[in-house]
């Protein structure tokens, strides 16, 4: 399970640490591709492949789902995990979420977000104002 914020960089040639804890999750391989709003998801191999196979299951006869699902698989790749933790994020991944040198790492139970740290500043701040509404809301499902 992943949780927890985790100060990064992106080195010059665009490889990112995975933290220490959570390494052994991706047993060498992790699943980079672009997230929504504006970050990248890293996922374990198994995980990955649960939902590539959910999304492979969506009905082409609506054209947003089509090209959403276009999105998450194109966008897809395999990063090998190295020998010091990190793996390659390629240009176009690292331009899409405009990842410069600061990366914060954010887990989300069933994968990592990846986001350049101003981006994700700014929308945990966003966030961290709309927790109370969102909150109730839980609660009237009955989430929390």
């Amino acid at each position: 399970m992943f949780i927890g914020e985790y100060n990064h960089t992106l080195d010059f040639k665009r490889r990112l640490a995975i933290p220490s804890k959570f390494r052994g999750l991706f047993r060498g391989k992790a699943i980079v591709t672009k997230g929504l709003d504006g970050c990248l998801f890293i996922y374990p191999e198994k995980v990955w492949e649960g939902i590539a196979e959910k999304l492979s299951n969506i009905p082409l006869g609506e054209k947003r789902m089509r090209q959403f699902v276009r999105i998450m698989l194109s966008g897809a790749i395999e990063s090998e995990v190295d020998k010091q933790g990190r793996i390659l994020i390629p240009n176009f991944l690292s331009q899409f979420a405009n990842l410069k040198k600061d990366v914060v790492l954010v887990g989300l139970y069933d994968r990592l977000e990846a986001w350049d740290k101003d981006v994700w500043d700014k929308s945990r701040q966003s966030a961290e104002k709309e927790q109370e509404q969102v909150a109730e809301e839980l609660g009237k499902m009955g989430i929390y």
